[in-house]
């Protein structure tokens, strides 16, 4: 039995929209042989927008039902159906949210059209449900109203239900390859005629074979998924040109992908995201630092329209260091650019940020604002006057007691080596990867052979890959490097 299922919402997120519509009709693997629609009342207004594009209006629903009061014919209904809609992971994250709102665990199989529909009528210039049912002669009344669409996706399933049936018929399509021999010279040698078409492997059980992928991008076959390594590395997703449109990092890179797959729904956008993945590929770091590492540099690199996080790839600004004639560090925040020859203790992303970012660690190490050039004064700064300041501005504390707040303010935002080389897991056997650091700047990764011995840094320098340090990979290697990780540290004078 199938349950084929539209709901209409007030928006595209589960977590804080809610239901207007409902429309169920159900299915015995022939035909319908049972229906139910109603508006429901989502218990707030209703967007404009959503209006224009459903007509539901708020003077609709006023009346109608709340789903609680719903909530068991809709459990009878479905009860031992597969869940079947087009783009089920909007529909089933929505009605398993309202259950869950009522404190009842809703759960059923799946079964995605549009995934089925790719499957079994394929080439298609569109797999949107008012395109495809227009291109294939199904008719749509009532489109984006429940039991329009419903109606038009129960249809849509009965067809597909019968081009699975009849792909897995014996005798199927070697009938429809004899029909084609009854044009061919009789006089032809055997081997020279066209072979019978044994029944189409992609059509076979093609419905069941939705069912147990319903989870996966329409685009994405189970044969890329199995395919994929549980190892270390940087994955990419594509869309149907090719483009990268999303970058990730894992230790398990099948069972991350499983993860992205498996997530409910939680909003349109992760919808199309996932409509969108039409290939994966990857790349074995072996090393999870590697990783992380890669996986930053690639987003900056690429730019994909589905990464919002470390996406900057130029830090113009920095938070700087030097000791005055007084003896007395002073850090201050100043321009990162090509101009500017000096190495920022941390590269940011403007200098309003730097600005900020500084008075934050005057605040928590208590620094004095004026060495630190935030406060412009020719004599004591404000916080000396408010007793937050301990007088270095004008040398009341001595510049040893001093430098060593700022020191713990350096440290703070620093590794606890200056040079250094991590040396961890290679992508194969009896290979190791090796990060880079020199004069606390990140210089990029690389791999050596694990016989590989050097006592100079050059050596190492050799063999890497040059990266651009930044403030995201600076965090990513201070905060792996406090964690228990098992690399070998070699540090350097």
């Amino acid at each position: 039995m199938y349950a084929i299922i539209d709901l209409e919402t007030t928006g595209g997120q589960p977590t804080q929209d809610r239901i207007t519509e409902i429309a169920i009709y159900i299915h015995d693997g022939d035909q319908v042989v049972d229906s139910y629609a109603t508006l429901l009342n989502p218990g707030r207004p209703i967007p404009f927008y959503i209006q224009q594009l459903t007509g539901i209006t708020d003077e609709m629903v006023k009346e109608a039902p709340r789903f609680h009061e719903v909530a068991k014919k809709v459990v009878q209904m479905t009860e031992g159906c597969v869940f079947v809609a087009h783009n089920v992971r909007f529909d089933y994250s929505f009605l398993k949210k309202e259950f869950a709102d009522l404190g009842y665990t809703y759960s059923r199989k799946t079964l995605c059209t549009v995934r089925l529909s790719r499957s079994l009528i394929p080439g298609q210039p569109s797999y949107s449900l008012g395109k495809l049912c227009q291109n294939i002669g199904i008719p749509l009344n009532n489109r984006h109203r429940a039991a329009g669409d419903a109606e038009a996706t129960a249809i849509l399933f009965d067809r597909l239900l019968k081009i699975s049936q009849e792909a897995e018929a014996p005798g199927y399509e070697q009938a429809a390859a004899a029909d084609k021999l009854m044009a061919v010279d009789a006089a032809a040698p055997m081997g020279q005629r066209p072979a019978l078409k044994k029944p189409s492997a992609r059509k076979v059980a093609a419905v069941q074979q939705a069912i147990k992928t319903a989870l996966l991008p329409p685009l994405i076959t189970p044969e890329k998924v199995a395919a994929l390594p549980q190892e270390a590395g940087v994955y990419y997703f594509h869309d149907e040109h090719g483009e990268v449109i999303y970058v990730g990092k894992s230790i398990n890179i099948y069972k991350r992908i499983q993860q992205h797959f498996a997530v409910d729904y939680k909003s349109r956008k992760s919808m199309d995201f996932k409509n969108s993945i039409a290939d994966i590929t990857w790349e074995l770091t072996g090393s999870e630092l590697v990783a992380l590492l890669h996986e930053s540099s690639e987003i900056k690199r690429l730019k994909p329209h589905y990464n919002r996080a470390q996406r900057r790839s130029v830090f113009p600004a920095g938070i700087y260091m030097r000791v005055d004639e007084n003896g007395y560090k002073r850090l201050y925040y100043g321009r990162a650019d090509a101009n500017n020859q000096e190495i920022p203790i941390i590269a940011l992303g403007n200098q309003f940020k730097a600005k900020g970012f500084l008075y934050h660690k005057v605040a928590k190490y208590n620094l004095c604002q004026k060495l630190c050039d935030l406060y412009k004064s020719s004599s004591s700064c404000f916080d000396y006057q408010v007793h937050r300041c301990k007088g270095a501005c004008i040398g009341l504390e001595p510049a040893e007691a001093y430098n060593q707040r700022v020191d713990e303010a350096i440290e703070s935002i620093t590794y606890e080596h200056q040079s250094f080389v991590i040396v961890g897991e290679g992508r194969r056997a009896g290979e190791r990867s090796v990060v880079v650091v020199e004069h606390g700047r990140y210089l990029g990764f690389g791999y050596i052979d694990e016989t590989f011995t050097a006592r100079r840094l050059e050596a190492f320098k050799d063999v890497i890959k040059a990266q651009v340090d930044n403030k995201d990979v600076q965090q990513i290697i201070r905060q792996y490097m406090r964690t228990k990780h098992k690399d070998k540290v070699k540090v350097f004078a």
